[in-house]
């Protein structure tokens, strides 16, 4: 009965559901029926360890029952209203929002979810400046709306190129340095400096805003070197263009801090939420404003606005999970593992294989890029990337791949045994990929 359920899901996907970003006639997906903590399982019983956090986004784990019982308790109580309301659980949750960025950052606007998140700030960017231009990276992700998509530099973009006044630099990336640099320093110092040419290019009384992924995710887990984001802030502030950081994937707990630029000593004017904020219980994003831009619209209409921005639903689930990440020492339980735990058994497993050119990462944000020769740094082909995918599967662990690369995702409430556990099969399917490239 229970396998029939499974080949039941199959099937009405299969006839019914159209999937993004797949070509649809060869889709297999996983079937998911449950999930508790850091794994999920299929109606047949069939446990999987969850290393993907689904889309990097159930940062406090499947099912936690403190967040749940608080959409339940929500919707007996009042299910849904209109934005133009106050309501004492869209202001708590924006409350904690802001306690958690950093001074001088008052004010909440909640979206349905990251990409519009985005689209939003970049409007607030350019209101408040009066120009146009937005800058952002090659490699980025931003979302699937009109300006977030232009402002996304990888291949979605391509067939999206819709919106105006986009401009694409590279960001640091010292494994495949556009700038022939040979240390983080020198990638710093480049990346800067190419970056600065650019908005002088295109004339900085043009430039609304620069906008930046913290910690770029999809686009292959880079974590900035040292005083990259502090430069950028400062060449904003020569310029008065607005820093808007996409904190989507990398805040609340993913690189072990409440929001990943805590540990960068920068204070961007707009941040950008969804994902980990809730762990993706109730679809919700926003932009966290600095006063100054804020006020920009005290006397001034906001011309943006959703139906379902601040969702009272979705405001208790932020409330449960912002309280218990906070008193259940969740983030603090990210950093941990990251610096004790997961970082240094993702380095024992790049010293082991020759198919890792570089393991890379943060709390439990990690990157393990594979490559065919280690000297070319050539990538491995997709075929090579479909195969790990099956074996990772095939052994009970759910990955996230992205290119040619593993990224090694898992919620921020993993425990060390599961990390064990995960780092086993990475190490069998790596072991793997070894011979074959040999």
């Amino acid at each position: 009965m229970t396998e029939d359920r499974d080949a039941l899901a199959a099937q009405l996907d299969k006839e019914h559901v159209f999937h993004s970003w797949s070509a649809q006639a060869a889709l297999a997906p996983l079937v998911v029926a449950g999930g508790l903590g850091t794994r999920v399982w299929d109606h047949s019983g069939r446990t999987y360890l969850d290393f993907s956090s689904q889309l990097v986004n159930v940062n406090i784990g499947h099912q936690h029952p403190r967040v749940v019982a608080a959409i339940q308790e929500q919707a007996a109580t009042l299910a849904t209203i209109g934005p133009a309301t106050a309501n004492l659980t869209r202001g708590e949750a924006a409350k904690r929002i802001a306690a958690r960025a950093p001074a001088g950052m008052d004010k909440v606007f909640f979206t349905n979810g990251g990409a519009d998140a985005n689209e939003n700030a970049i409007r607030m960017a350019r209101l408040h400046t009066g120009r146009d231009k937005v800058v952002s990276t090659y490699r980025s992700y931003h979302g699937n709306t009109g300006a977030a998509i232009v402002s996304t530099g990888d291949w979605r973009r391509l067939p999206n190129e819709y919106a105006r006044g986009h401009v694409h630099v590279f960001g640091p990336y010292l494994y495949r340095s556009e700038f022939w640099a040979t240390t983080p320093e020198e990638e710093c110092e480049r990346a800067l400096q190419h970056l600065r040419r650019v908005v002088e290019c295109e004339g900085p009384q043009s430039v609304a805003a620069i906008l930046l992924e913290t910690v770029p995710g999809t686009a292959g887990i880079m974590v900035p070197p040292p005083g990259y984001l502090a430069g950028v802030r400062a060449l904003a502030d020569e310029h008065g263009i607005v820093l808007i950081l996409d904190e989507v994937m990398a805040g609340f707990g993913r690189t072990g801090e409440w929001f990943a630029l805590d540990a960068h000593d920068v204070v961007p004017d707009l941040i950008v939420f969804a994902k980990g904020v809730n762990s993706g219980y109730v679809p919700v994003g926003g932009v966290v404003l600095s006063n100054a831009i804020a006020a920009t619209f005290d006397d001034r209409v906001f011309p943006g606005g959703l139906t379902y921005s601040g969702h009272p639903l979705a405001a208790a689930s932020i409330v449960a999970s912002i309280d218990a990440m906070a008193e259940e020492g969740i983030v603090d339980n990210a950093r941990k593992i990251g610096t004790d735990v997961l970082g240094p058994g993702l380095a024992e497993l790049a010293e082991k294989h020759p198919v890792i050119g570089e393991a890379r990462g943060v709390g439990v944000f990690w990157a393990l890029e594979l490559v065919a020769d280690r000297a070319t740094r050539a990538p491995v082909a997709p075929a090579v990337m479909g195969r790990a995918k099956a074996e990772l599967v095939s052994r009970g662990v759910i990955p996230f791949i992205a290119d040619n690369r593993i990224h090694v995702v898992p919620p921020c409430v993993v425990t060390a045994d599961e990390v064990a556990e995960a780092l086993a099969a990475y190490d069998a399917v790596l072991t793997l990929l070894d011979e074959e490239l040999t």
